[in-house]
C-alpha cells in the first residue's frame, strides 16, 4: 500500500518539443519548461528537430540546461529529424543525449547560426569562440570534444549510429516509450551532485507552447515577416493616397509593427530594408509624376534587390523564398504599370469638359447665323460667330471658343 502511494506521489516526466528554428521564443519556451520541471523536481525530455538558429537564443537554452537542478534529456526525433547547427550545442549540453533511427547531428559552423558575412579575420574569431564554447560543453558532459570541434570547423555531420560510436550521444531509442524505459536507473551529474533518474510509475506530461509563444515563434519565419513588411508599407501608402478610409492605414500599421518585431528576431540587413522602402518611393513618384517607365523599373529592381538582401545570413532557413520575392515584385510592378497605363490613356483621351472639351463638338443652329447667331451644343445654347451664313436647323462644328462665344463652321452632311 505504501509503495502504491509512493508511485502515485511521483512527479511526472515532462516533455518539451522544439520543432523549427532556434529563436527567442524557442529559448523562452525551453527555459520555461526547464523551470517548470525544476519546480516539480521532474525529469525533462526535450524532443528536438531543428536546422539551427540564432546564437544568442541557443546560448540561453544551453545555459539553462547546464544549470538545471533536474535531469534534462535531449531526444532527436522523429525519424528524418536533425540536430544541426545550434541543435548540436543544445544536444551536447544535455545530461542524456539520445537519437531515434534515421536522424543526424552536426554541421555546427557558426556562419550557419545567423551570423553576418564578415571578413576572414572576424570569421576566424567567431569560429574560435564557437569551438571553445562547444568543447567546454562536450568536456563538461563527458562527450567527444574532438568531434564537436570538427562539427564547428568542418561542418561534419553524422548519423545516429555514428554518433553513438563516437561518444556524441548516450543511446538510440526507437520511440519515446523506449527512451523513458532505458533512462530509468541512469545516473547523471547535476549542480547539486549525482542523481539517479527514476521513470517507473511516472506519468508523461507534454508542455505545450503558450499562445504568445506560438504566435511570436511564427513571426521568426522570414517569409511571413517579409509579407507583413510589404503589406505594411503599401497599406500606409494607400491610406495616405486616399485619406479617411482608415482600414488600409490600420492594417498597414499593424503589419508594419509585426514586421519590425520579427526583425528584432531575424538577422536583418538594413541596406536591404532601405532598398525596399526606396522601391515604394519610386512607385509613388511614378504615379504622381508619370515618367512612363524609368521610375517603375527602378522600383521593381530595388524591390527585388532589397528583398534578396533583407536577411543577413547564409543559413538557408533564414532566407526569403525567391518565388515569393518574384511574385511580390510582379504583383506590385504590375499594379503600378496598370495604374500608369490608365493615366497614359487618360492623358491621350480627348477632353470632354471645359473649354477644350467643346472644340470639335457638333451642334445645331437655333437662330440664323449671319455674322452672329445662336447654336445649341451639348444641350446648351451659345452665342456663335461664323464667316458664312448658316440657316436655322443646320449642323455646325465648333472651331474655337472666345469667352462665351463659339466660332463655328457649317458641318457637311
Amino acid at each position: 500500500m505504501l509503495g502504491l502511494l509512493a508511485l502515485v506521489s511521483l512527479s511526472p516526466i515532462y516533455i518539451a518539443k522544439i520543432d523549427g528554428i532556434i529563436e527567442p521564443m524557442a529559448a523562452d519556451y525551453s527555459v520555461r519548461c526547464i523551470n517548470m520541471a525544476e519546480k516539480e523536481d521532474s525529469p525533462l525530455i526535450i524532443e528536438l528537430d531543428t536546422p539551427g538558429g540564432l546564437d544568442e537564443a541557443m546560448r540561453e537554452i544551453v545555459k539553462a540546461e547546464l544549470n538545471a537542478s533536474v535531469p534534462v534529456i535531449v531526444y532527436v526525433t522523429p525519424s528524418g529529424a536533425r540536430a544541426a547547427s545550434a541543435g548540436v550545442f543544445i544536444t551536447l549540453a544535455s545530461n542524456i543525449a539520445a537519437m531515434t533511427p534515421g536522424t543526424n547531428i552536426g554541421a555546427a559552423h557558426p556562419v550557419g547560426i545567423g551570423q553576418q558575412k564578415v571578413d576572414e579575420e572576424m570569421v576566424e574569431k567567431v569560429v574560435n569562440d564557437a569551438v571553445a564554447y562547444i568543447r567546454s560543453i562536450a568536456e563538461k558532459r563527458g562527450r567527444n570534444a574532438d568531434w564537436a570541434e570538427k562539427a564547428v570547423r568542418q561542418s561534419v555531420s553524422v548519423t545516429e549510429k555514428e554518433a553513438l560510436e563516437l561518444g556524441i550521444i548516450d543511446l538510440i531509442a526507437d520511440s519515446r516509450e523506449e527512451l523513458i524505459s532505458r533512462i530509468d536507473g541512469m545516473k547523471v551529474k547535476l549542480p547539486s551532485g549525482e542523481e539517479t533518474i527514476k521513470t517507473e510509475g511516472r506519468k508523461v506530461v507534454e508542455i505545450p507552447q503558450t499562445l504568445r509563444e506560438r504566435f511570436f515563434s511564427k513571426l521568426a519565419n522570414p517569409n511571413l515577416a517579409y509579407i507583413f513588411l510589404i503589406l505594411g508599407i503599401y497599406g500606409l501608402i494607400l491610406e495616405f493616397s486616399r485619406p479617411g478610409t482608415f482600414i488600409p492605414g490600420v492594417v498597414g500599421a499593424i503589419c508594419l509593427l509585426l514586421a519590425f518585431f520579427a526583425f528584432r528576431i531575424l538577422p536583418i540587413n538594413y541596406a536591404g530594408l532601405g532598398l525596399i522602402v526606396l522601391s515604394a518611393i519610386f512607385f509613388v513618384l511614378e504615379v504622381l509624376t508619370p515618367t512612363y517607365g524609368p521610375l517603375a523599373i527602378g522600383g521593381v529592381v530595388s524591390l527585388i534587390l532589397g528583398s534578396m538582401m533583407l536577411i543577413r545570413s547564409e543559413a538557408a532557413f533564414f532566407q526569403i523564398s525567391v518565388p515569393l520575392i518574384i511574385t511580390t515584385a510582379v504583383l506590385i510592378g504590375g499594379f503600378f504599370v496598370f495604374a500608369l497605363g490608365m493615366a497614359f490613356r487618360t492623358m491621350r483621351r480627348k477632353p470632354t469638359t471645359g473649354d477644350k472639351g467643346i472644340i470639335g463638338q457638333v451642334g445645331r443652329v437655333k437662330v440664323r447665323i449671319k455674322g452672329e447667331g445662336i447654336v445649341s451644343v451639348l444641350g446648351e445654347l451659345w452665342n456663335a460667330e461664323s464667316d458664312e451664313v448658316i440657316e436655322e436647323g443646320e449642323k455646325v462644328e465648333v472651331v474655337s471658343i472666345e469667352g462665351l462665344t463659339l466660332k463655328v463652321r457649317r458641318k457637311s452632311e
